[in-house]
């Protein structure tokens, strides 16, 4: 009796996938999302201990293009992975909560509040260090002055 009701069970299931497939207009491609590639996205604070907003965003790019994403993903991802200070703008700025933003925008977005993460700082002691250096080419060997 219980192997009579599962055959019943089964065709009747079998039934409902061809009744759906038959609603599915022929050609249409089948296009499945992989959102387990969010974990090669790093979370980003917008510090200057942080990577930069160029490297987070190829790498959502990239993950987006292999994984399928839609342009809308883009954005969710980004922001499950936003934290601290890049977290708070945010939170705080409107142009990024309005109807129909798109992946651009909120790059374009980001990219005007963070051009460059490193601080003043970091650039005078990049400057420093290598004024200090003081190497000139004609220090090496011959074989690479050539």
């Amino acid at each position: 009796m219980a192997e009579a009701r599962l055959l019943a069970e089964l065709a009747e299931a079998k039934a409902e996938v061809q009744r759906l497939k038959d609603c599915i207009p022929a050609g249409t491609p089948t296009v499945h999302k992989d959102l387990s590639l969010i974990t090669l996205v790093p979370k980003w604070t917008g510090t200057d201990t942080a990577v930069t907003l160029e490297e987070l965003i190829s790498s959502i790019e990239s993950s987006a293009h292999i994984g399928r994403w839609e342009e809308s993903d883009k954005v969710e991802v980004t922001l499950v992975k936003l934290a601290g200070s890049a977290k708070t703008f945010y939170k705080g700025c409107s142009e990024l909560h309005a109807d129909g933003l798109t992946w651009p925008k909120f790059k374009t977005v980001f990219r005007n509040r963070y051009k460059d993460v490193h601080m003043d700082q970091y650039h005078y002691m990049k400057l420093q260090t290598e004024s200090n250096l003081n190497i000139h080419y004609s220090t090496f060997p011959a074989t690479f002055n050539e």
